[in-house]
């Protein structure tokens, strides 16, 4: 036991007298932690120097910066450089690796020229932890990585995200204030006049925002002059000033075409806007004028057509001063008259009605169908059906198409298929020619009134078919028709025969149809 642990000490110190003889000295403090000869191939390669890829392993940030050909140590200075000949090592814990003049330094070469009061500063001003972004660099000591070149990356932003990020196309190098690139033609408000003189700081107020100085120049309203301005006016001659005033001189008052007609009694609106002053200020322009009414001014269009008492209504009732030609005569006064407006009337455009010549008129256009529509059963439908063109009777203002008439007050009740057809189907024929005719009195009422007779007079009975015998109005099958009401009754294995087995199709040049009147029945005449 004693002779392992002898063994185990004359091995630690023979260790340690190699490394001595070995390392040329200590290690800088940032690379201590590579102390000891079993990390010597951590940064050399047996048996050559220092390899720049084994310090670029490490200081990778520093190698993507060298990739993209950025920064110092990609520059003219400095490139194809070892590593070692500016940053060695061995001297000592205190030893610094990275040390150069400051004072001599060409900071052209790292990419980002320093200009203006940027020259006037030194490298700890810009380079501290506070101002690199990227964690793991700010947490290393005596950096010159990491820093950005936007100026927020440094720079408070002052307008507090209310004007971007690009500073440089306000500001240059030298001063923050003024912003000397600003061109204030470009803004939405461009200055003309007396506004070229007047000091930013006089639209542009300080104010504390976010416990911060801050100097607002968006969001400003500038849509009316009294925006900025005092109104001495007191709003007597309303906000836009412009129309009096010009931006060369407040006193400079422009033509009378700029007088604002709102200040006095009668405010200019509508189609009144574009009328010349001399249309209505005939004399001169103080003499006072009467406004009360329309007719004032305009002659009565439709004649005294709304006279009560031989007074006639104002127009404004049912006109604007946006235009004769409209009219604000609403729905519900329409249906508060003698003749409400319901179903399809509602779309109906107010011409079609009230301008069946040149002029319009109001009274006397009469209230029933026939007074505007054309009555295009006259003669066709009995009077019984018909009193006084009544077309309510059977249609309603919602759709002409939809017929309500109570078919069982005639001679013929519609009953199975025929409550499914339409008015038309029976009561409108084309002629051979093809032309439509109506026809509802005088319409018979048997099938072949309407329907063709596919049997051929096979069962007419004095000038009659009788359809009804065999069919009802449900369908076209023969649920009605007996056999054995006729000559020949079925029994025995004729009772399984389909009809066709015996009832042949006859085929002539004129017409198909089957035979079912047979005038023959022995056996010979089926069975051959």
């Amino acid at each position: 036991m004693h002779t392992k642990i002898l063994i185990t000490v004359l091995i630690l110190f023979a260790g340690y007298a190699v490394f001595s003889q070995i390392s040329p000295g200590d290690l800088a403090e940032v690379h201590a932690h590579l102390e000891g000869i079993s990390n010597c191939t951590k940064c050399h390669i047996l048996g050559e120097k220092v390899s720049n890829d084994k310090c670029l392993e490490c200081h990778s940030y520093l190698k993507e910066r060298i990739d993209q050909n950025k920064g110092y140590h990609a520059s003219p200075e400095v490139q194809g450089f070892d590593c070692f000949k500016c940053h060695s090592d061995h001297h000592g814990r205190k030893f610094e690796m990275i040390r150069f003049d400051t004072e001599t330094f060409n900071h052209d070469l790292t990419g980002y020229e320093l200009l203006g009061a940027h020259s006037q500063k030194v490298c700890n001003d810009c380079h501290k932890p506070a101002f690199i972004e990227d964690i793991k660099i700010r947490e290393k000591k005596n950096t010159y990585l990491g820093l950005q070149t936007n100026c927020l990356s440094c720079h408070t932003d002052y307008h507090q995200e209310t004007l971007g990020d690009d500073c440089a196309s306000c500001h240059d190098f030298k001063a923050f204030k003024l912003a000397s690139k600003f061109n204030h033609e470009k803004a939405k408000y461009q200055l003309k006049g007396k506004h070229q003189d007047v000091s930013c700081i006089k639209c542009h107020k300080k104010e504390f925002r976010n416990g911060q100085e801050f100097q607002q120049f968006t969001g400003i309203e500038f849509g009316s002059c009294a925006n900025c301005h005092q109104d001495v006016h007191n709003d007597k001659f309303g906000k836009n000033c412009v129309q009096c005033h010009s931006e060369e001189s407040f006193h400079i008052i422009k033509g009378l075409s700029n007088f604002d007609h709102s200040n006095t009694d009668y405010p200019l609106e509508g189609k009144h806007i574009y009328v010349d002053c001399k249309s209505c200020h005939k004399s001169n322009y103080t003499n006072p004028i009467q406004t009360n009414r329309c007719d004032n001014c305009h002659q009565d269009y439709h004649n005294q057509q709304f006279s009560k008492q031989s007074i006639s209504p104002d127009c404004s009732e049912c006109h604007t001063v946006k235009g004769f030609a409209t009219s604000s005569y609403t729905l519900q006064s329409h249906n508060e008259s003698h003749f409400p407006l319901r179903g399809a009337h509602l779309a109906t455009p107010c011409f079609v009605c009230h301008k069946k010549s040149e002029r319009w008129e109001f009274r006397n256009v009469g209230i029933k169908c026939v007074d505007c529509h054309e009555n295009i059963h006259i003669t066709f439908i009995s009077e019984k059906f018909y009193p006084e063109a009544s077309c309510e009777n059977c249609h309603n203002e919602k759709r002409w198409s939809e017929v309500r008439f109570e078919h069982s007050t005639t001679e013929f009740e519609l009953k199975g298929k025929h409550k499914e057809q339409s008015c038309r189907a029976c009561h409108f024929r084309k002629d051979e020619s093809g032309i439509v005719h109506q026809q509802f009195s005088n319409l018979g009422t048997q099938c072949s009134s309407c329907h063709k007779d596919i049997h051929y007079g096979q069962f007419e009975k004095e000038g009659r078919v009788d359809c009804f015998a065999c069919h009802g109005f449900n369908n076209w099958k023969a649920d009605k028709f007996d056999h054995n009401q006729t000559n020949f009754q079925l029994d025995g294995a004729h009772e399984q025969l389909a009809c066709k087995a015996c009832h042949k199709p006859a085929i002539s040049q004129q017409f198909d149809y089957i035979i079912y009147k047979i005038d023959t029945y022995r056996c010979e005449d089926c069975h051959k």
